[in-house]
């Protein structure tokens, strides 16, 4: 055995050794993506990402990265970000040898032990868990869907009639990112369980579970963002501080109601029922898996359609001119009966032939996408060549290449030099159109729906989301007229891992005789 005569030495050797170790890693892992540009500091640490992310403006972060570095960037030693459309279809097409990453179960995952249908990383489970619900989803099997969102938007116009109208002997601002939050979660909790939460009703967060969202969202993007997530999947640190079902409030709550409610539907036959619920119930999924299932529709179904319709109305807000154009439409398709007089809410059938409104809608959607997370997806292990802007790119077998949202859907290059503004304008084409500008609309609205992933991976919800939506948005300006109390400050955003949360968004409603008629 070799000794050393200073037992400094040895040590002093064994740091060096280790340090040369660590030297030679880093070296190999810089080298691995060296032909993606990025910031420096991306080809051996994850400092930057890690700070965007722990700063809840991640989304600039990614789309500054792409603006400056190309469509396709490196954003860490093993991470890429593309904001290239092509390459996201590549990567999520039906049979596309990219998986899921290993993000979806560290940040999304809900429970020790069990999974839904976005932290699966399986893809045969993944995609037959898909096609157990997907029917629900459309609803093809869920005959009650429009008439479940109607009857809350209605709810949703009462309450904002009967409390908080301001006249000019009286102001009263309301918090609408609140009141829109109680009206997602009643709607997505109606269609999914088949009984509503009842906030609009309280016109308040009934059993917390509004403020237990916050929360996690709060911590899951801190121990997501420093690469914790793992420590705290492991079970006696989960039962010590996650969610309980003997809550009485907030997350815990919610999963004792979903799995009461779901116990007492699973001992009655499905037939008699049209709702989501059982839909998913005849298509087989098991208990643990129906609770799984309902508690993500709540929380991702609520916050991002949430988000969706505050953005909506903040850029109504802001831009007179639009909102004008639009209240002209919808008091036409009112006033000509072409949509349901009030207190009937306006059909789908009918939404789907306003061109302006879609125009609308479809540009909230892009210039403030309602989900902005990186969602990377896993190169297969032999590698894979992209194209992009006519150049191939080689992407190493195991790299995590994740999506720019913001800077896709603020390309100059597809959605023109102003795509920093909103203008609905762009969707618009007139009877002169010509082949290559149908064409460009339709890639336009392609590139855009992508918010909602595409491919093997698009979200189920995104129907429910579409259609709500523009629900509330006709009823609110058919009805009311909308003002921001403090135009300087708006509301509060932040982003927890691509999901918004918005609060203090003050306004000032006053009635519309034309809505009532």
């Amino acid at each position: 055995m070799f000794l050393f005569a200073q037992p400094s030495t040895a040590i002093w050797l064994l740091l060096a050794v280790a340090l040369a170790g660590y030297v030679v890693k880093k070296h190999r892992e810089y080298r691995r993506l060296e032909a993606f540009p990025g910031p420096l500091s991306t080809g051996w640490s994850e400092v930057l990402h890690i700070r965007a992310i722990l700063s809840r403006r991640s989304h600039v972060w990614y789309k500054q990265v792409t603006d400056q570095y190309g469509p396709i960037a490196r954003i860490g030693p093993n991470e890429l970000i593309t904001s290239s459309p092509d390459v996201l279809a590549r990567m999520s097409g039906v049979r596309s040898p990219y998986t899921r990453s290993t993000w979806y179960y560290a940040v999304t995952r809900m429970e020790v032990g069990k999974d839904h249908v976005f932290s699966l990383l399986d893809e045969a489970k993944h995609t037959k868990r898909r096609q157990q619900m997907a029917s629900g989803y459309s609803g093809k099997e869920n005959l009650s869907l429009e008439s479940d969102i109607d009857e809350h938007v209605r709810q949703f116009l009462e309450l904002i009639r009967s409390r908080y109208l301001s006249t000019p002997a009286q102001y009263k601002p309301v918090d609408l990112a609140k009141k829109i939050q109680y009206l997602t979660l009643d709607v997505i909790s109606k269609i999914g369980f088949g009984k509503a939460f009842g906030d609009l009703e309280a016109d308040a967060d009934l059993d917390g579970y509004i403020s237990s969202s916050r929360d996690g969202m709060f911590v899951m993007n801190l121990i997501g963002g420093l690469g914790v997530t793992q420590y705290f999947h492991w079970a006696p640190i989960a039962r010590l501080i996650g969610p309980s079902e003997k809550d009485k409030t907030g997350f815990g709550k919610m999963m004792t109601v979903a799995r009461e409610l779901i116990d007492s539907r699973l001992e009655k036959p499905t037939d008699g029922r049209s709702d989501m619920l059982a839909s998913f119930i005849r298509h087989g999924l098991p208990r643990d898996d129906l609770v799984t299932e309902s508690v993500l529709q709540i929380l991702a179904g609520s916050d991002t359609t949430a988000t969706a319709i505050r953005a909506t109305m903040l850029y109504l807000m802001t831009h007179q001119r639009v909102y004008r154009n639009l209240q002209v439409e919808i008091d036409a398709a009112a006033s000509s009966g072409h949509a349901a007089p009030a207190p009937d809410i306006v059909s789908d059938e009918t939404l789907r032939s306003l061109p302006y409104l879609t125009a609308v809608v479809y540009e909230a959607f892009r210039i403030h996408p309602p989900l902005t997370d990186i969602a990377p997806k896993k190169v297969p292990p032999g590698g894979d060549t992209v194209v992009i802007g006519g150049k191939e790119h080689f992407l190493p077998g195991g790299t995590n290449v994740g999506y720019s949202v913001y800077g896709l859907q603020h390309d100059k290059g597809l959605f023109g030099q102003d795509a920093d503004y909103f203008r609905p304008e762009r969707w618009l084409l007139d009877e002169s159109a010509d082949g290559a500008q149908q064409e460009h609309v339709a890639a336009m609205k392609r590139t855009t729906e992508m918010i909602f992933g595409s491919g093997k991976y698009q979200c189920l919800g995104k129907p429910i989301a579409w259609l709500e939506t523009r629900k509330v948005i006709f009823e609110f300006l058919r009805h009311f007229d909308w003002a921001l109390a403090c135009p300087e400050k708006p509301w509060t955003s932040a982003n927890y891992h691509g999901v918004f949360l918005q609060e203090d968004m003050w306004v000032t409603v006053t009635a519309r005789e034309r809505g009532v008629d």
